[in-house]
């Protein structure tokens, strides 16, 4: 089996969508991350949902998890709105890692490699046609499964 027999289409985003538009995408349509395009449309990086959720999460609850318990209900309920006007140029992560982009013909074992080396739970396929769509960490384990 080959990437390009796994491939979905997928939505994408870029460095200057708002977050708030790309936590919704993540959200109504239960996905684990959005690809991030440049302005020739193809993969510049990954977001991962959790990342969306570190530039929400204030940085001291993410240091001392204790103080997210003494953060009063109604306020706790409301962290998502901190996002408003931020885009998804600044939910990425600072450090420059290894993309999670594979071509249509690597093979399962390459693209299950190529999660669990980036750690991302969704790979981008680019061909010699630009970006082909993106294989999800469900899509492979169900496949990977089902061989």
């Amino acid at each position: 089996m080959r990437a390009r027999d796994l491939l979905t289409d997928f939505p994408t985003v870029t460095l200057d969508t708002p977050v708030v538009e790309a936590a919704r995408l993540l959200a109504d349509q239960d996905l684990p991350g959005l690809i991030v395009v440049d302005g020739d449309g193809l993969p510049s990086t990954i977001l991962a949902g959790t990342q969306v959720l570190r530039l929400a999460v204030p940085g001291y609850c993410q240091d001392d998890p204790a103080l997210a318990r003494v953060v009063d209900e109604a306020h706790a309920d409301t962290f998502l709105r901190s996002m408003a006007g931020r885009t998804v140029r600044e939910a990425l992560p600072r450090e420059v890692r290894e993309l999670p982009i594979i071509d249509p013909d690597a093979t399962l074992l390459e693209i299950a490699a190529l999660m669990a080396r980036t750690h991302s739970p969704l790979v981008a396929v680019v061909g010699e046609h630009g970006l082909a769509g993106a294989i999800t960490l469900k899509r492979l384990m169900e496949r990977a499964l089902n061989s």
